[in-house]
């Protein structure tokens, strides 16, 4: 990384990344919820990150900010971090799928590029995280995604998981104890007209399951023919 930055920086470029893969600019408020500050803390981040040089990001009043080149490449060198840390807490260290996060939280900001690339090549470059979530490479490009959620199904549709968007333990902790994994297989059986739970059958398991849309939305799946 050529730019030096802040810990805190780094967590809000990260921050202001996830936001405008979904929208075209992130609001303060956007900004200010995902980091859980207030909104007059992430005002004066922005500012800050607007008028260094070169500028990390542009950001106008009342519209929002979006990155510069700059500030999206330290943001996916971060991003590649930390979904390269989880896939090794996981896959060399044994750690569950709900206990990765927190930990490459914590180590995402202090390894070095040596240590990035020595975990690469030890884990064979992988593309995904234990959540599905795309790995940057180390042009900072990212793979395919899948945007389909889980609630945008239909009944008698067929599906795979592909991706777990969330870093909520207890979320994840509860998709585990069920049999929704990443890669099974899914059926949905029937869907709720009042308020869209979905009945859901997952390959292997004797019963079926009610989600509601809190856990479909964070679901994403690859519709099988």
């Amino acid at each position: 990384m050529q730019i030096k930055t802040s810990q805190a920086a780094e967590d809000y470029l990260k921050a202001i990344y996830t936001i405008t893969r979904e929208a075209e600019r992130a609001s303060t408020n956007d900004i200010a919820d995902l980091m859980e500050v207030t909104p007059a803390s992430a005002t004066g981040m922005v500012q800050k990150l607007a008028g260094v040089k070169p500028p990390l990001l542009h950001y106008e009043r009342h519209r929002g900010v979006v990155l510069t080149q700059e500030g999206e490449q330290i943001a996916l060198e971060v991003i590649r971090h930390h979904r390269l840390l989880e896939t090794f807490l996981q896959e060399k260290l044994g750690y569950t799928w709900d206990e990765v996060h927190a930990e490459a939280d914590r180590l995402e900001h202090v390894i070095s590029e040596e240590l990035e690339e020595r975990i690469a090549q030890v884990l064979g470059d992988p593309h995904y995280d234990p959540h599905g979530e795309p790995i940057p490479n180390r042009e900072f490009h990212l793979p395919i995604q899948s945007r389909t959620s889980l609630s945008e199904l239909h009944p008698g549709d067929h599906a795979t998981v592909v991706r777990i968007s969330t870093d909520d333990p207890d979320l994840l902790r509860y998709l585990a104890s069920i049999g929704l994994s990443l890669y099974c297989r899914v059926t949905v059986i029937d869907i709720s007209p009042f308020d869209g739970n979905i009945g859901l059958r997952i390959d292997g398991k004797d019963s079926s399951f009610i989600l509601g849309s809190r856990v479909t939305d964070k679901v994403f799946v690859e519709l099988n023919p």
